[in-house]
């Protein structure tokens, strides 16, 4: 695998260690961190001239990553996004963590709407020279938060039952779906090495360092909704899953324990308004399987 170092040793345990740079009044005092507008160089292409819109902070992500049937996964998804393959290979992961100082800006977080659980499978996208994320689903704690982004962005979002305990062996994941079509999710995870940051062209780099996501309106127009972000910070991961029927709900096959897992102690996210796809990326775009 291909890394590099990107700070101290850490304790695996410590909810400050793997922290993205950044200001550590920051991180230890949960605030959301603005100066990552400031932090732009790693970036695959420059950020929106718009205001960004929300913020997020992401806390104690697993990435369970499998490798999966690409014809499977070019059926599952719609036929305006291309497949980002890696050597060939389709991607799906299946990540849980939990959110906070989520809210719009100019607008003070509200405890109970800003802070909650998410567990969302994605497998991988581009349209033209941009990657991003696909999501097949997210389930969230909050149906708020489920109706807003269903409502405003059409994005696949399910109201679930879900309950994050830190134990001696990790910290404990359950997601249990309250829809018709279930979904659950029972897992206790943690991190396995020191934090460090992807090379581009790596594999690791390629599952994580992405900059926007893709779907499509209510009125069926593929539109990009763009993130901002500092670089990953990921550490190697152990994971005991006891329960994943994430991906069959999507109609998606996994096939034994994921091939890859990493863990990330917090990233702070700025988020965009969706923009429509323009006229030339839609008639640019693929259907790409090799």
């Amino acid at each position: 695998m291909a890394w590099s170092r990107s700070g101290a040793d850490a304790d695996p345990h410590s909810h400050v260690s793997g922290v993205p740079s950044g200001s550590v009044a920051h991180r230890m005092s949960g605030k959301f961190d603005h100066s990552i507008v400031e932090s732009t160089a790693h970036r695959p292409w420059p950020m929106p001239r718009v205001p960004w819109l929300m913020t997020q902070s992401w806390h104690d992500l697993l990435f369970a990553h499998w490798r999966v049937d690409v014809s499977e996964v070019r059926r599952a998804v719609p036929a305006a996004f291309d497949l980002d393959l890696f050597h060939g290979e389709a991607w799906l992961g299946v990540v849980p963590f939990h959110m906070t100082n989520v809210g719009l800006r100019a607008t003070p977080a509200v405890p109970w709407i800003s802070a909650f659980p998410e567990l969302n499978v994605r497998t991988y996208v581009r349209v033209a020279d941009r990657p991003g994320v696909y999501f097949f689903s997210l389930d969230a704690a909050r149906w708020l938060a489920v109706a807003a982004a269903r409502t405003l962005l059409n994005l696949p979002y399910y109201t679930a039952d879900m309950t994050l305990e830190p134990r001696r062996d990790g910290l404990h994941y359950e997601s249990a779906r309250r829809a018709r079509q279930r979904a659950q999710f029972k897992a206790t995870y943690e991190p396995m090495s020191d934090p460090v940051a992807a090379l581009v062209g790596s594999l690791e780099y390629f599952l994580t360092e992405r900059y926007c996501l893709y779907h499509h309106n209510r009125q069926g127009h593929p539109y990009r909704l763009e993130i901002h972000h500092r670089p990953w910070s990921l550490q190697l991961a152990r994971a005991t899953i006891t329960v994943n029927t994430m991906a069959a709900a999507s109609h998606l096959t996994l096939n034994g324990a994921p091939a890859l897992l990493h863990f990330a102690r917090r990233q702070d996210v700025l988020a965009w308004p969706p923009a429509r796809l323009a006229r030339r990326d839609e008639r640019r775009v693929r259907n790409v399987t090799e």
